[in-house]
């Protein structure tokens, strides 16, 4: 892409100036991004290695923070170090189950069936047994309550190290929810889309019995979509049962044979499946790298299919709003103005994103002040800021008419349940406006006040914190293995409940607690929060962070998923 006006070398030595929100260095020049290069020229020094920032700054009407953290190399050693600690005792306890020495509560193959062809391979539940049993107990912890600011949970103890649990009887009363996806609030059982859920499931019921196609369209599906589109400011929608197969089952019909899906290496597991289910050739470019996707691109136009040289019969380009794991936001004006150049088509995934940013709540196209119409495929889901369940696709009318009978998800699914729908209805009224009040814009606004205020503490006491400013999603860096549990049972202990990720959802030294910041958070409640990580930070000695800031383009990634070049 053409370097904008605005990023051009300024003081005639090649350098350049901070863009982004990002502090200058020596010169007041950016330290520390991908080294620019032109076809003639190499702006850098050799010894200063200074680097030039990916803006392009005329595309962008505000600042973009995004920036990583480095992992410091002692905490890199000893994370590979644990890992490879936990692996060979693993070995070592799998040959004791063999020789009975120890007892084996993996599901195992009957004798009489041993010389059959094994339904699983054993060493693919390697690290189920030997290493996620461990921490098993920091997942699929039941709650008894709203998922909202607060929750109840089942207390639970296992007596043979997490292989089996047993419930006390009592709950743990009053937990702070730092976990779920309630953006805005709205997964709550009173209030006017509670009222109006309720009063819904007393005309219509709970189930609907049937597609779509047949005898399941009702009046509130119509009244859905439309409202969907006037929300997204597309021409038509269409709304699906679940979030995940929005993405599985729509985009086989989109892409086919001859076909070729650039992807993001970060895509979400869904938009994974949708692409193999395809058929189409698969290419992964770099976490919101520009430049990678851009070759991708430029490749694909010059060389064509494989062996035949043919040209493609479409590209398609898929992205994620936010990125659940990273905290980090596309550079929608990067990729929208690539599409563009290459002709390409672009799917954008706004499971997050939507009602979660923007001024007016309506995603990453309203964040950047983007025309809708320049994003072909709008995808989304209502699971998380709308307190709800489904997902849905909007764009042209044409694309929306054709997925009516080509979808899988459209022709096969059972319809979506009335009041879920109602609380679809209700929550996005609440965030337009159309309900009279100013509900939504205020949650919109406080989410967006909450997430600054968060993410700005947990990085003046020392954390390493990932992805944009603006994201609600907030990933805190633990890496070590045994860490990954103890973050979660200490914090419990303390009454906050936290989301921990590890290997394979993450890198394997990238091991993380990743928090979800809600507009129904109280400052209170944040700084109560923010109390208990700082004092289990301590106590784990987690505050990795010594500000050396790396940001998204220099970030080395492992593949998810490999190319598919049949």
């Amino acid at each position: 892409m053409t370097e904008s006006a605005a990023n051009k070398p300024e003081n005639g030595e090649g350098c350049y100036r901070s863009a982004n929100g990002l502090k200058p260095g020596q010169n007041g020049c950016v330290k520390h991004h991908y080294l620019y290069q032109q076809r003639q020229k190499k702006y850098c020094y050799p010894e200063d290695q200074v680097h030039h920032v990916a803006c392009n700054g005329g595309m962008y009407k505000r600042p973009f923070n995004e920036s990583f953290e480095e992992t410091p190399m002692i905490v890199a050693v000893l994370t590979y170090m644990g890992y490879g600690i936990l692996t060979l005792f693993g070995y070592l306890r799998d040959f004791m189950r063999e020789w009975k020495i120890e007892k084996c509560h993996i599901a195992r193959e009957r004798d009489e069936q041993k010389d059959f062809v094994p339904l699983y391979q054993d060493f693919e539940n390697f690290y189920t047994r030997n290493l996620y049993m461990r921490i098993r107990d920091s997942w699929n912890r039941p709650i008894c309550s709203v998922p909202g600011a607060k929750f109840d949970l089942v207390e639970r103890v296992s007596h043979d190290y997490n292989w089996t649990f047993k419930y006390t009887g009592k709950v743990v009363k009053d937990v702070i929810n730092m976990g779920s996806y309630n953006y805005l609030g709205f997964a709550e059982n009173t209030g006017i889309c509670a009222d109006a859920a309720a009063d819904v499931t007393t005309k219509y019921g709970v189930g609907v019995a049937s597609t779509r196609q047949e005898m399941g369209n009702l009046d509130r599906h119509e009244d859905l979509e439309k409202l969907v589109a006037k929300f997204l400011g597309v021409e038509s929608a269409m709304a699906f049962g679940m979030g995940f197969a929005t993405n599985s089952m729509n985009i086989p019909a989109l892409a086919g044979k001859g076909c070729l899906i650039l992807s993001d290496e970060l895509n979400h597991a869904s938009l994974v499946l949708g692409a193999r289910l395809s058929g189409s050739t698969i290419r992964v470019f770099k976490h919101n790298n520009m430049q990678s996707l851009e070759k991708l691109l430029r490749d694909a136009i010059v060389h064509g299919q494989p062996r035949t040289h043919r040209p493609w019969k479409k590209i398609l380009i898929l992205v994620e709003g936010i990125y659940s794991m990273e905290g980090s936001i596309v550079r929608l004006p990067e990729v929208i103005a690539l599409k563009k150049k290459y002709k390409a088509y672009l799917y954008l995934d706004e499971a997050h994103s939507i009602g979660a940013l923007g001024p007016s709540g309506r995603g990453v196209v309203d964040y950047f002040g983007l025309d809708p119409k320049d994003v072909d495929i709008m995808m989304g889901t209502f699971t998380k800021s709308f307190g709800a369940a489904g997902g849905y696709i909007g764009g042209r009318k044409e694309l929306i008419d054709y997925l009516r009978s080509h979808s899988h998800s459209a022709v096969y699914a059972t319809s979506m349940s009335p009041p879920v729908v109602e609380q679809i209805i209700t929550s996005m009224k609440c965030i337009m406006g159309e309900d009279g009040t100013t509900i939504g814009r205020d949650r919109v606004q406080q989410l967006a006040e909450n997430t600054t205020y968060f993410r700005r503490k947990l990085q003046e006491m020392g954390f390493i914190i990932y992805g944009n400013s603006d994201s609600p999603v907030v990933p805190m860096m633990l890496y070590m293995p045994a860490k990954i549990g103890a973050f979660g049972r200490e914090m419990l202990k303390r009454n906050i409940g936290v989301v921990v990720v590890g290997f394979p959802a993450t890198p394997i030294i990238e091991s993380r607690a990743r928090f979800c910041v809600s507009a129904a958070h109280t400052k209170e409640m944040l700084d109560t929060a923010l109390n208990v990580i700082s004092e289990v930070g301590d106590l784990l000695q987690l505050k990795y962070s010594r500000h050396g800031l790396i940001p998204l383009l220099d970030r080395p990634f492992e593949t998810t998923y490999e190319e598919n070049e049949d």
